[in-house]
């Protein structure tokens, strides 16, 4: 009895993938990727009597070695490192202690403290500057009057107006307006986290900070790595709020420059400074490669080494 081979059926080709993913990634590549390639191509020219020459990476050479531009960039970014370290090891600290005491049980109104302390984030940093700007002002501002009433007034200084503090001082802004972003991510995980391990610890003897320690914590490091990441990214392309406050020159003396501002200035030019796109490319490019090694090192030397739970 012979039996007859029939052929495989040909599988239809799957036409709602591109359906669905067609409009999505035709946005991505018109407005991220194509950007990204231009602006890293537009690095390698320079413009010379209105033609662009091909001229490698000479771009690059000029910015870190140049005396014209060097002591800009150089200075540029050790600013926006101690911008970085500030909400490093003040706004993520403050995030995480604020979600551990919104999210326990016993604490009343934990709904209005979350919702307050969260607002500022879903403001325009052009607003929250310009606020600020008055309230810190010697002039009209009522900061100086607020400190003396409380006993304070021999700390008060034009903090924005004094090379030495005005970094800081914007430093201390940006935590208190993004502080809610590590919150509500942080809180959401440890909601996230079973009561059954919780009452086990509880069982166990374990007061509240030891199962805060040994319980929780190891629990939330994957997103403590998440926000760490976020944290990094979000203030090497800061720009806003510098703008908002002390203009495109960042001063004072360009002391609250950051790498945001110095490329603002570089490819648009400000005052007597000309504009120049080739070089403001190699600005953003340095930027972007910069912010790639940085996120590759963290997730090479730390993510890779968390331990992730599911429950």
């Amino acid at each position: 009895m012979s039996s007859s081979i029939q052929p495989e059926e040909k599988k239809p080709f799957p036409w709602h993938l591109i359906v669905f993913l067609g409009p999505g990634l035709l946005i991505y590549v018109t407005f991220s990727v194509y950007p990204l390639l231009d602006t890293l191509i537009l690095s390698l020219y320079q413009e010379q009597s209105g033609e662009s020459y091909f001229v490698g990476l000479e771009n690059f050479v000029t910015l870190v070695t140049d005396e014209n531009w060097s002591s800009a960039f150089w200075n540029a970014l050790s600013n926006n490192f101690q911008f970085f370290a500030f909400h490093m090891l003040l706004q993520n600290p403050i995030g995480l202690i604020l979600a551990v005491l919104l999210s326990s049980p016993k604490l009343r109104l934990a709904g209005t403290y979350r919702t307050l302390i969260f607002m500022p984030t879903m403001l325009s940093v052009v607003i929250i500057g310009f606020v600020w700007q008055l309230i810190l002002s010697p002039i009209w501002g009522i900061s100086e009057e607020f400190l003396y009433n409380i006993g304070l007034g021999q700390f008060f200084d034009a903090w924005l107006g004094k090379e030495g503090s005005a970094l800081v001082t914007l430093s201390f802004i940006s935590v208190w307006q993004f502080v809610g972003i590590p919150m509500m991510l942080i809180y959401a995980t440890l909601l996230n986290i079973p009561d059954d391990i919780i009452d086990a610890s509880t069982v166990d003897g374990a007061n509240a900070f030891q199962t805060f320690l040994y319980i929780k914590l190891p629990l939330i490091l994957p997103t403590i790595a998440m926000v760490s990441i976020l944290t990094f990214v979000a203030n090497f392309n800061a720009f806003e709020l510098i703008y908002a406050v002390k203009g495109a020159l960042a001063g004072p003396n360009f002391s609250t420059d950051l790498l945001g501002t110095f490329f603002y200035r570089t490819f648009f030019g400000f005052q007597l400074q000309q504009g120049s796109s080739t070089m403001g490319a190699a600005v953003a490019t340095l930027m972007f490669l910069i912010i790639l090694v940085g996120v590759m090192l963290f997730l090479f030397f730390v993510q890779r080494r968390i331990q992730r739970f599911q429950f």
